[in-house]
């Protein structure tokens, strides 16, 4: 790391909004460059023809099972989309934008083995809490003049269900740890990187305010996923990450704290589809208040002593909380 004050990391380069713009320029092509190679390894993989790939990839939307070798096809999909319109884009805006090493998203020495182990039981605990989230934003009615809005909203998150349905009904350890990979670390990193190193790195620069700064992207974080009826706990959880960066100064603490509330998903379906577990964490069953009341006291001890074992004397008085 080269400069571990965050006044470097938030050093000016002219224009904020500007900049954020040319970010969403790289994020658009990175998409469209996505897509394009996912089309034509999907082709080869599935040995199709320019006619018929869009056939096929529009059956492995609307219903992968019937597809041949439909999960695999989902995972370079969702795998190589990612690559391209999250980390890559990110990294290619903060080398040759910013002119910055991969060091600088840190502005603290590197957290204690005591914060990285808080960090995890943090995300464990907080489910919970989210889980009410969960529950709530699920229970989202819209005005009737917005009916055919909620409809439509209703028929894409019916869409998403049955995706995610199919990609988490794996049975084999291979299946785990490619699933481990593709849903779990490509994630933790492209989107961490871009809405907090990046997004949230940004908006405290123009801002001045962390609070703001980090609510704001955990807002842009959910609302890309274009998941109407997970937004809240999305955005709870893309403000914990948030927190987590700001608090700590360690990019790789929220990569982490993302990593584990992804990964600890996929490994507990894995072991509900082998039956050596009965509960089926997808399922959005109520949880007593008394658990919900336990995490949210626990998890804000957490945060305080995260807090509190990470003081701000290198920040800023213009960005301190």
């Amino acid at each position: 790391m080269q400069n571990s004050n965050l006044d470097h990391l938030v050093s000016r380069v002219p224009g904020t909004w500007g900049s954020l713009l040319v970010l969403i320029g790289f994020v658009l092509i990175g998409m469209a460059v996505g897509n394009i190679l996912a089309l034509m390894i999907l082709a080869m993989f599935l040995s199709a023809d320019a006619e018929s790939i869009s056939g096929l990839l529009s059956q492995l939307i609307t219903n992968p099972a019937k597809v041949p070798n439909g999960w695999y096809a989902l995972m370079i999909l969702q795998g190589t989309v990612h690559f391209f319109s999250y980390l890559l884009p990110s990294l290619v805006y903060w080398f040759y934008i910013e002119r910055r090493a991969i060091g600088e998203f840190n502005f603290k020495k590197s957290p204690s083995l005591q914060i990285w182990l808080l960090a995890f039981l943090l995300v464990l605990i907080f489910i919970p809490i989210n889980s009410k989230f969960i529950e709530w934003n699920a229970a989202m009615k819209l005005p009737d003049a917005w009916s055919g809005l909620e409809i439509w909203m209703r028929e894409k998150e019916d869409q998403l269900s049955v995706l995610t349905s199919f990609l988490t009904s794996y049975t084999n350890f291979s299946q785990l740890l490619i699933a481990l990979f593709v849903v779990t670390l490509l994630p933790a990193l492209g989107e961490e990187v871009l809405f907090r190193g990046v997004i949230q790195n940004k908006l405290l620069q123009q801002l001045s305010n962390p609070h703001v700064a980090i609510w704001i992207s955990a807002a842009i974080f959910s609302a890309i996923h274009f998941q109407f009826y997970g937004f809240l706990p999305r955005m709870m959880l893309g403000a914990l990450f948030g927190y987590l960066y700001y608090w700590t100064g360690s990019l790789w603490v929220a990569v982490y704290a993302h990593f584990v509330n992804n990964g600890f998903v996929l490994v507990m379906m894995y072991l509900h589809n082998i039956k050596l577990v009965n509960i089926n964490i997808e399922e959005t069953k109520s949880m007593p208040y008394l658990m919900v009341l336990g995490s949210l006291v626990l998890s804000f001890g957490i945060l305080r002593f995260i807090r509190m074992a990470s003081p701000l004397q290198n920040i800023p008085a213009t960005v301190k909380d």
